[in-house]
């Protein structure tokens, strides 16, 4: 069941039918950004699965990607990168 990448929510989206201007009825985000997409790796170059996409700058914000597929959702990715950072500087960290 698709989801939102902003707050976690279960979106009611059948067959990939999103359009541009569809927001989320629970935190009026986006729902065809790039965080939204199935494609959406935050660790792969360019944040995108996907080789062959034009892959825009605001991962956030409505787009135009011929590729878009909506994704599972799940919380936004900066949470998990700032616990990731956290983790990274502990294990670095100079006694």
């Amino acid at each position: 069941m698709p989801g939102c990448a902003h707050c976690g929510h279960t979106l009611d989206i059948i067959g990939n039918q999103v359009g541009r201007g569809d927001t989320c009825p629970h935190c009026e985000e986006d729902v065809r950004s790039c965080r939204n997409c199935r494609h959406f790796e935050p660790s792969v170059a360019k944040e995108c699965k996907e080789p062959f996409a034009e892959v825009p700058s605001d991962k956030d914000g409505a787009n135009f990607c011929e590729l878009f597929q909506v994704g599972e959702g799940g919380l936004h990715a900066k949470a998990s990168r700032d616990a990731l950072m956290s983790a990274a500087e502990a294990l670095f960290r100079k006694r």
